[in-house]
């Protein structure tokens, strides 16, 4: 089984190259962030000409996650327990405040055994500024919520897709414009946010079967891709279950190349959840 995660920047201005993609690269599940697009708006009957299923959250020209599948997508969840909402201009401190409304940034579903979320974490936008605090705060929650889910369904294949907006270590930012100490994704408070996702026990699976410092985004602004000043932003995460059934990952640098491309790239991960002596399991492909 081929799952990605693609952070589309636009799906209606890109489909005909992400659905290309996707078909060319015999992907079974893709996550998408940033499809910038409602429900309404949304191209699903070119999804469904190439054989795929579609849910998606998305609630204006902003934000907006999506799952697409070649096989059946059971248990839609939107947004995960606990999702902080935000709001240009709203106290974030002021939890109850009704005008501070959830955005459209987390889709869950399973598809073939495997609980699945597309996750488009808040940039930040700068040291200090109150979207940080969410980021932040949002980060927590799903931390939180992650270690709810794998202890209520323990030995259950899960995986966090998606643009997570931060840069892990050093190696993972070549932006001569994102300084540690001055710029988000890189700030300690935002990798330690990171970090603790992967101490409620998931793997960033990708990492040890890809050369180090590729990157995943690189800036429309000042030449960044041919310069590869770009940042590996977009990560999957698994669970024990789906870590341990990982048997290759690349990240799709090329996919940055050509006419009007995302400022992302598409990250594949290859699966076997068979297990060599589960011969009654249905094969997966």
């Amino acid at each position: 089984m081929r799952i990605a995660t693609y952070n589309v920047n636009s799906i209606r201005s890109r489909q005909a190259r992400i659905i290309d993609w996707m078909v060319r690269e015999d992907v079974d599940v893709v996550a998408m962030q940033e499809i910038k697009c409602t429900e309404a708006q949304f191209p699903f009957e070119a999804f469904e000409a190439a054989g795929y299923e579609v849910v998606l959250h998305g609630l204006n020209q902003w934000n907006g996650v999506a799952i697409a599948s070649r096989t059946p997508i059971t248990d839609v969840q939107i947004g995960f327990d606990g999702q902080p909402g935000f709001a240009k201009g709203i106290d974030y401190a002021d939890d109850d405040n009704p005008d501070r409304p959830t955005e459209a940034r987390a889709i869950g579903a399973t598809v073939n055994g495997i609980r699945i979320w597309s996750l488009y974490v808040p940039n930040g936008r700068a040291l200090g500024d109150p979207h940080l605090t969410y980021k932040l705060d949002w980060l927590a929650r799903l931390g939180a919520a992650t270690s709810a889910w794998m202890e209520s369904n323990p030995g259950q294949p899960i995986a966090l897709m998606g643009d997570f907006n931060v840069a892990p270590f050093d190696i993972d930012n070549g932006d001569p414009a994102v300084v540690p100490g001055l710029s988000t994704h890189v700030s300690e408070p935002e990798r330690a946010a990171f970090h603790a996702l992967e101490a409620v026990g998931l793997t960033d699976v990708v990492r040890p079967l890809v050369p180090e410092g590729l990157f995943t985004y690189w800036d429309y602004k000042q030449l960044r891709f041919p310069r590869n000043e770009g940042m590996r932003i977009d990560f999957i995460l698994g669970s024990p279950a789906v870590a341990n059934a990982v048997t290759g990952a690349v990240i799709h640098r090329n996919e940055r190349k050509g006419e009007a491309p995302s400022d992302h790239v598409p990250v594949v991960v290859d699966l076997d959840l068979t297990g060599p002596d589960d011969d009654d399991r249905p094969m997966i492909f």
